[in-house]
């Protein structure tokens, strides 16, 4: 009687550290996947951009925002000659129809020397928390999908370099 209620424990306990695990099965590929540029002749009246900044200076890629995220993350990639301390973004945010749903202006503080790429954040738009990158995973909660562009609207380089 013994071994068989030291059978039933062990199982038990395997049972409760095998639930608790939070491991992810399924391929990181968001991470190679660059978020759209804005056109520029989707240039908005008011947008103000520099003519000699180069729009390609640097990219994003891997954008990933979940439902429940308070955070929106992605690689920013210093494609320039310089190091650069900051930039400063144009984001928007569409619904699958293609509708604007949201546009914000968020500058980045990131420390990137040439070629470097890092992982960024900032706060998200979403402050309910009720929409989800479409890119990404599907949540199981109900949630409304978006996708987002982004246009350069400038860079710092820090003094003396």
């Amino acid at each position: 009687m013994t071994r068989a209620a030291i059978i039933i424990i062990a199982l038990a306990v395997a049972g409760i550290a095998h639930s608790r695990t939070k491991t992810s099965t399924h391929p990181l590929t968001s991470a190679e996947k660059e978020v759209e540029m804005i056109a520029d002749m989707e240039q908005q009246p008011g947008d103000t951009i520099p003519n000699q900044l180069n729009p390609h200076a640097i990219s994003i890629k891997g954008y990933c925002k979940k439902a429940g995220d308070s955070r929106e993350t992605f690689f920013v990639t210093n494609k320039t000659n310089h190091r650069i301390s900051q930039i400063k973004l144009l984001l928007r945010y569409f619904a699958m129809d293609g509708q604007l749903l949201h546009e914000r202006v968020v500058t980045v503080n990131v420390s990137l020397n040439p070629g470097d790429t890092k992982l960024s954040w900032i706060k998200s738009w979403d402050i309910h928390r009720q929409f989800y990158y479409y890119g990404g995973t599907k949540p199981r909660k109900a949630a409304t999908p978006f996708k987002i562009a982004y246009r350069l609207i400038g860079y710092s380089i820090p003094v003396g370099e």
